[in-house]
């Protein structure tokens, strides 16, 4: 990392007399300071020069010829200016709060989907601020919102370079992208790099654990939680997952005992206790899954997914009456949001009728228009009623605001069963592809797929496809 030989403000001190023995201490000093930053830059791999000439002439003095000259070129060049910042040093960098204020208004941007504008303003953060990782952090999730990955690797690697390596937050976010991507063996030594920048960055240990647990490594996912409470200290998160490790091995005692010091350590966790109502369900103590469900909405009465979870689970267990109550309740507390009604329409349409459903529907695409399962379940329940030709428009409208995401994949695959029950079986054929290039993975398609071959009477293109569905999973 490049660093100025003098200040741009104030201006060099001018050196009044050869002889002044006094005069070269200044001069000395911020050559050794080149010297040091010439020496990082090399260690870094990047372009420096060479500074012991430099050094050796200073310690002298400035009485020799090489010595006055280097003072009139110390008078008129910033050395070691970083040629990336040439914008930013022609002029006075602007207060602080202004990336505050920056920061914010890329967030706006990038929650109305304005992503260039986003972008510009996060280089111009950075432009001015490149020690600041948290530029860097949301330029690289910026790019992964657009699937840009390339981009976003880009930018968390130029922000771990620009921090020297110290920011524990863009390590673990490129760690998580690169755990996304299936690349393993990356994240894990990029969640590595992060808790070596910082011990004490609880995302790090706990992303990483979550990794190990993915992957099958329980005994190193207990490991890498244990490591971070003795770190960290007691968090609610690692309690949390402790917590769901025991469930797993239907160990119900000590999984409770984990929660209560998830809900000690912050009671105002929603998660936490939807995770424990969850955990009380599968124990089938349903008594006691409903006191937490109220504990969750307590802590946090504008939480979409408490509202939501509770309902269903009054659904399962037939109160349809209340649980049509409790998701009038979330969206009354969460207006704009889309989900709660789309839950209650789908609600009304299961128990009530396909008008009312038909309203909610409405009305919950107009208050999110990009909110794809909305327009897929709309789709769903007009072919359910024997409208082909709106679930078909209702379908193209999902696909309209993402073409290539999961949602998209299960849109196609509604798609191709309602041209398949409809006689189209060469466009069903298509839209199932389709669906299976976004997500290989889909056993439902892959049998559905399959059920059409079948049903045209080709029992062997049939169980070729079953083949391949197999053959995708022993793959991954």
């Amino acid at each position: 990392m490049a660093m100025r030989l003098f200040p741009s403000s104030p201006t060099p001190p001018i050196f009044q007399s050869p002889s002044a023995k006094a005069s070269a201490a200044p001069f000395s000093i911020r050559l050794h300071r080149a010297r040091a930053a010439a020496a990082f830059a090399a260690a870094a791999g990047e372009p420096g020069r060479d500074t012991a000439g430099y050094e050796e002439e200073a310690v002298g003095g400035v009485n020799e010829p090489f010595g006055r000259g280097m003072v009139e070129i110390a008078r008129k060049v910033p050395l070691f200016e970083p040629a990336r910042v040439d914008a930013a040093a022609s002029g006075e960098r602007p207060l602080p709060i202004n990336l505050e204020l920056w920061l914010y208004r890329a967030k706006v941007h990038t929650r109305k989907y304005e992503f260039s504008d986003a972008e510009k303003v996060l280089n111009k953060c950075i432009l001015y601020w490149p020690e600041d990782g948290r530029p860097y952090v949301a330029l690289g999730k910026l790019y992964s919102k657009q699937l840009r990955f390339d981009k976003a690797r880009a930018a968390y690697e130029r922000g771990c370079q620009a921090t020297q390596g110290e920011n524990p937050y863009i390590w673990q976010c490129w760690a998580v992208l690169e755990r996304k991507g299936g690349n393993i063996r990356r994240a894990r030594e990029l969640f590595d790099a992060a808790t070596v920048a910082d011990t004490k960055h609880i995302a790090a240990w706990h992303g990483w654990a979550i990794l190990e647990i993915k992957q099958g490594n329980i005994k190193k996912a207990r490991n890498l939680l244990a490591k971070g409470l003795k770190y960290c200290g007691g968090n609610e998160y690692i309690y949390q997952t402790l917590a769901l490790l025991e469930a797993r091995a239907e160990r119900f005692e000590q999984a409770r005992t984990l929660f209560e010091q998830a809900t000690q350590y912050n009671p105002k966790s929603c998660a936490s206790w939807l995770a424990w109502a969850q955990i009380e369900i599968r124990a089938e103590n349903y008594g006691m899954a409903r006191k937490l469900f109220e504990k969750a909405v307590q802590a946090s009465p504008k939480n979409r997914f408490s509202w939501h979870v509770w309902a269903l689970f009054e659904v399962d267990q037939g109160s349809i009456d209340k649980a049509r109550k409790l998701l009038k309740i979330g969206h009354a507390v969460n207006p704009r949001d889309p989900v709660i009604l789309q839950s209650l329409a789908l609600l009304e349409y299961n128990y009530s009728s396909a008008n009312v459903a038909r309203v909610l529907f409405r009305k919950a695409s107009q208050i999110d228009p990009r909110h794809q399962p909305v327009w897929i379940a709309w789709g769903w329940m007009e072919w359910k009623e024997g409208n082909a030709r709106t679930a078909r428009t209702l379908y193209q409208r999902a696909l309209s605001v993402n073409s290539t995401n999961e949602c998209a994949a299960r849109c196609l695959q509604a798609w191709g069963v309602l041209e398949q029950r409809a006689g189209n079986y060469t466009t069903a054929r298509r839209l199932l592809r389709s669906s299976l290039s976004i997500n290989s993975q889909s056993e439902v398609t892959w049998m559905t797929w399959a059920a059409l071959e079948e049903e045209q009477g080709d029992q062997v293109r049939a169980e070729e496809i079953r083949n391949l569905y197999f053959q995708q999973v022993s793959l991954d």
